[in-house]
């Protein structure tokens, strides 16, 4: 059985690291959205197209913080948050208007195959549990300073 810290050298050695999270506050006061689709057929490529083209300007090698907003039965919302949290989501308070409706975020640097790729994993995590995945937003600084 290898060790992980074997592991750790094995990669080391190969070149390999760890995805290193950008370093991106996503409570800054701010945080515009500068990108948003809550519409299934619109590809995630298009929307950031345009988004890069509109104020407030999506920035590409900015980090951003990447929403997905799901309406999900109050009784699923702690399982598909432990599933999120996995790979590195956080769940944002459901809202006092709708506690089924919640947002799930995570800073990344965004582009549209990792966005397509996430929207479809949310659409099916929230299916799973009886919900729907509704759409996401991006936001970055104002400025993306």
């Amino acid at each position: 059985m290898t060790s992980e810290k074997g592991l750790g050298r094995l990669a080391r050695r190969l070149g390999l690291r760890r995805p290193v999270a950008p370093q991106l506050d996503p409570d800054r006061s701010d945080l515009v959205v500068v990108a948003a689709c809550f519409d299934d057929a619109a590809a995630c490529s298009t929307v950031l197209a345009e988004a890069a083209e509109t104020a407030p300007r999506w920035v590409a090698e900015a980090p951003a913080v990447l929403r997905h907003h799901l309406r999900l039965p109050a009784g699923a919302i702690d399982s598909v948050s432990a599933i999120a949290a996995q790979d590195g989501y956080r769940l944002v308070a459901p809202s006092p208007a709708d506690a089924e409706l919640v947002l799930l975020q995570r800073v990344q640097v965004l582009d549209a195959l990792h966005c397509s790729q996430e929207r479809s994993r949310m659409a099916g995590l929230a299916q799973r549990y009886d919900g729907d995945a509704l759409g996401w937003d991006a936001l970055q600084p104002d400025g993306a300073s």
